[in-house]
């Protein structure tokens, strides 16, 4: 049984074996309409999510399978004090996969360290969002034509930002890339991303606070929100102050990938599911 908890959870070459076919799902739909029935996946969200949770569920229907689940702990026995582990043991009689969002990192980790199914990692507190990486990559490949040799910037909350964690340590697989990290100081990259990922495979990257000096340079602008929720006052007012100065609009020749393309969501939640 396989869990995918981050994108280390599949190999280089199964990724990408995964991208091939949800570029085929998405050519060709109708042979896949049947895929999942009989099955049930269970989206079991512990904090508020709109794009994700509804992908998912979209993604089970159009493949024949059903949806059960909650969208929000005081939703479910959480509240009563059950445990994730108690959790994940009871809802594996009920689905045969389980897509879990957590603002606790670790949470689906453990989850899936007593389920009886698989888990997907559906984002868990600031750590890693694997399942947003694909569709991340997929993008980039279909509009770039590969995912080696490009030069990323990353914009916005680097520290807090799940699915920046989750694309870099993807993207640092492929030859060639180079990472720039546009935030200001208090919403940098984590240490932690620069120890695992960075630094061991001996990426080329950068941090800067100017993204009008880098965007020219830039294949890829990944722009991420301002994680509200999950940062402290100090790090809110150095971050409102930065994301409000104005800028120049510059005319430049990458793509800007943004977390909500949740309309190619559920053709790469059909590879994972296969």
């Amino acid at each position: 049984m396989r869990h995918f908890i981050e994108p280390g959870s599949f190999s280089l070459a199964e990724q990408l074996a995964l991208l091939d076919l949800a570029d085929r799902m998405e050519a060709d739909p109708a042979p896949y309409a049947h895929l999942c029935d009989g099955r049930i996946l269970a989206t079991l969200f512990y904090e508020p999510s709109t794009r994700t949770r509804l992908s998912f569920e979209s993604a089970m229907l159009r493949l024949g399978g059903k949806t059960l689940g909650f969208a929000g702990a005081q939703l479910s026995s959480a509240s009563k004090g059950e445990t994730v582990a108690d959790t994940a043991r009871v809802v594996s009689n009920y689905a045969d996969v389980i897509a879990m969002r957590h603002p606790k990192e670790g949470a689906p980790l453990r989850a899936s360290m007593y389920a009886r199914v698989p888990v997907i990692n559906a984002g868990d507190g600031g750590h890693a969002h694997p399942s947003q990486t694909m569709i991340d990559l997929m993008t980039i490949r279909q509009r770039k034509g590969r995912l080696d040799h490009l030069t990323i910037g990353f914009c916005g909350d680097l520290k807090f930002g799940r699915t920046v964690h989750s694309l870099t340590a993807a993207l640092s697989q492929f030859e060639g890339n180079r990472f720039v990290f546009i935030s200001p100081e208090e919403l940098r990259i984590p240490q932690y991303v620069k120890d695992e990922t960075l630094t061991p495979l001996h990426q080329n990257y950068k941090e800067t606070a100017d993204l009008e000096a880098e965007l020219p340079g830039l294949d890829v602008l990944y722009m991420t929100r301002i994680q509200q929720e999950l940062r402290s006052p100090a790090s809110t007012r150095s971050s409102r102050t930065w994301i409000t100065t104005p800028a120049p609009l510059i005319s430049i020749r990458c793509i800007t990938v943004c977390i909500s393309a949740w309309q190619l969501y559920w053709r790469c939640w059909a590879s994972l599911i296969r």
